[in-house]
């Protein structure tokens, strides 16, 4: 069954000011019934979670709601592995904090350098406590992995991995089912940066079996918000981020200081109904597999549209796999003109009413890896399901045009 692209896009209103977003990387465009929801929200239930008073036992029900509602779009097993928190950047700087108190000087951290930053800082800086830090880097000349590199990087004293799910500038999938099974085979933990990938592919972190999964709702369909799942026992051994007396088995409240954000919340169990409208609305896992496996082919056929434009120049480097293969690759597609400022290229788009970006995206260790920062870093084009093969045609037509 192929997406009803019609209904996809009268849910997203942004879209109706005809300009043609190819940003989605950045920020996706919110839908219209998770803005409804936190506007809903805030006018009828933003009181405290708690009480015993109708009103606060309406907010603490709908939070509880939103957790398992998230829960079943991540595919986990209970809602109290759902830790909400500000965006992907902070959860991950909480759970390395959180982790402190069980490591020690020598233990080791595998960190790479094709990740967004956000899943690398945070564990870098835990070698001022002493934390070997170990990077796993990139081929810079295929874009590939190597697991059996991993595999020399680790050891009996390697606590983590730190790895990306999707590359948000290769666009690469990594096969984090196997590289969780090879982490947890030296008796390690992952943890794993989705940002790049849950706007595009089913999430399931029971069958990956990774620890720690991370992604931010804006980049989802949401708001600024994101979500942390973490297996339930692995969130019962952290240190709490909390008050003292939120003990250690009150999770996950005790990994969310402050409270998290209960309207935000609210919101973004708005995309899990959207996506379980496009899987059929029958509200259940099979759902939401059907729904990313109809975006999952409407996106191949985006990304392999501007690809085939891409590889058919002889001036263009495709920072990347250079097929689309639904399976290896999202349409996150970066590109280096040859004695062309990145910059200059994009700005040049903008008088079509064209929305992509240039520069390194917060994954800096992999643009300067790759000889890349020169001339503004790169350029990237990120696709999601509510774009169409029109608004890819205009792109390739503004790009012909810059390119002349």
């Amino acid at each position: 069954m192929s997406l009803d692209l019609a209904f996809v896009r009268s849910q997203f209103p942004a879209l109706a000011d005809g300009f043609a977003y190819f940003d989605n990387a950045g920020g996706s465009l919110v839908l219209r019934n998770v803005a409804e929801r936190i506007s809903e929200y805030l006018l009828t239930t933003s009181v405290q979670t708690g009480a015993s008073y109708e009103h606060s036992q309406r907010a603490t029900s709908r939070l509880m709601e939103a957790r398992a509602k998230i829960a079943r779009l991540l595919g986990a097993e209970r809602r109290e592995e759902i830790v909400l928190g500000p965006s992907t950047t902070v959860l991950a700087q909480f759970l390395s904090r959180a982790m402190e108190g069980r490591l020690k000087p020598g233990d080791e951290i595998v960190v790479t350098n094709f990740d967004h930053e956000s899943n690398i800082g945070p564990w870098r800086s835990l070698e001022k406590r002493g934390i070997v830090i170990k990077e796993w880097s990139i081929d810079p000349e295929s874009y590939e992995i190597d697991l059996d590199e991993l595999d020399r990087l680790m050891n009996e004293r390697t606590r983590l991995v730190a790895v990306t799910h999707a590359s948000n500038i290769l666009g690469t999938i990594n096969p984090i089912k196997e590289i969780a099974h090879r982490v947890h085979e030296r008796g390690a933990e992952i943890v794993v940066d989705a940002v790049a990938y849950a706007p595009h592919r089913a999430v399931n972190v029971s069958d990956l079996d990774v620890d720690y999964y991370i992604f931010s709702f804006y980049k989802t369909y949401g708001p600024h918000f994101a979500v942390m799942y973490g297996k339930y026992e692995k969130l019962l051994e952290l240190d709490g981020l909390y008050h003292y007396f939120y003990g250690r088995e009150k999770v996950p409240m005790k990994l969310e200081p402050g409270n998290t954000n209960y309207e935000l919340a609210w919101g973004a169990a708005g995309i899990v109904d959207y996506i379980d409208s496009l899987g059929g609305g029958t509200g259940d896992r099979a759902s939401i597999d059907r729904a990313f496996g109809k975006i999952a082919a409407h996106e191949t056929l985006l990304g392999e549209k501007l690809l085939a434009y891409l590889r058919d120049r002889n001036d263009v480097r495709i920072i990347g796999r250079r097929d689309s293969a639904t399976d290896r690759r999202v349409p996150t597609i970066a590109f280096k003109v040859d004695g062309r400022d990145s910059a200059e290229i994009v700005r040049s788009t903008e008088v079509d009413r064209i929305g992509i970006r240039f520069g390194d995206f917060h994954s800096r260790r992999l643009i300067e890896h790759l000889g890349l920062a020169d001339g503004n870093g790169v350029v990237r084009v990120s696709m999601v399901h509510y774009n169409t093969p029109e608004e890819v045609d205009r792109l390739i037509g503004s790009l012909d045009r810059a390119l002349a």
